[in-house]
């Protein structure tokens, strides 16, 4: 299956006169053209692993294996927008000016419902609206994957609901791989293709999670269930 590939990865933290394992010995494929979301409590190693996964940190044991090309994008708990430049100039930083495919950013401006805000600034934007500025960013760099460490954990309920079919609803059109971190069982549910569930520095446990997205319904018993389970995972 391609996609990444992590073999044994290894992380410790010198913390004062202590030494600090964060992970242990993590393995996992993580599928091309999916949403893969770690799962599980603050502390348990979630962004650490993105970061490892993404490049922004190093393992201290363990391999990193990437089966379509190297090239990633990340999407954060804040928009981490440049409040001097509008939409346009927001989604294109970090471009090369002969990088710049003006019909293809136009494209991904509309793919996220920001056409008709494009010279806007971020002060003008609302949060959700921050937020769909800094996916298109990412989508713009056209990467391999994109790692989006608890995105919309700072919105406010019915925004992070908004947002989250909107990202279901870009990744349909888009076709693009993500790694998804969250705390939110519901939100996993919502938007993964796959689980896997963090404790305490490994992978407790991977769910897949098979049914359609468009048809996905909370209140269903078949995901209930699927929700009863992943709580007595996370309660052994």
């Amino acid at each position: 299956m391609a996609g990444i590939r992590l073999i044994g990865l290894e992380k410790n933290y010198q913390v004062e006169e202590r030494m600090l394992q964060v992970l242990r010995g993590i393995d996992l494929q993580i599928p091309e053209k999916k949403i893969t979301v770690l799962l599980g409590q603050s502390g348990c190693g979630k962004t650490t692993l993105l970061r490892l996964t993404g490049g922004l940190e190093k393992p201290d044991a363990g391999e990193i294996r990437f089966d379509t090309g190297h090239k990633t994008a990340f999407v954060f708990q804040e928009p981490r927008l440049m409040p001097w430049k509008n939409v346009w100039g927001n989604v294109t930083f970090g471009l090369r000016k002969e990088e710049i495919d003006e019909d293809a950013i136009h494209r991904i401006i509309t793919t996220v419902g920001l056409s008709e805000f494009t010279r806007a600034y971020p002060s003008q934007l609302s949060g959700g609206m921050q937020q769909r500025c800094a996916i298109a960013r990412a989508l713009a760099y056209e990467p391999s994957f994109i790692m989006m460490d608890e995105p919309f954990a700072a919105l406010d309920y019915f925004t992070r609901g908004q947002m989250q079919k909107e990202l279901l609803r870009v990744h349909a059109q888009t076709g693009s791989s993500i790694l998804f971190v969250t705390h939110s069982i519901d939100e996993a549910l919502t938007l993964a293709d796959k689980i896997a569930i963090m404790e305490n520095g490994v992978i407790k446990a991977e769910v897949e999670v098979p049914m359609e997205k468009r048809q996905r319904d909370l209140m269903d018993n078949s995901f209930i269930d699927l929700k009863r389970k992943i709580l007595l995972l996370l309660d052994r």
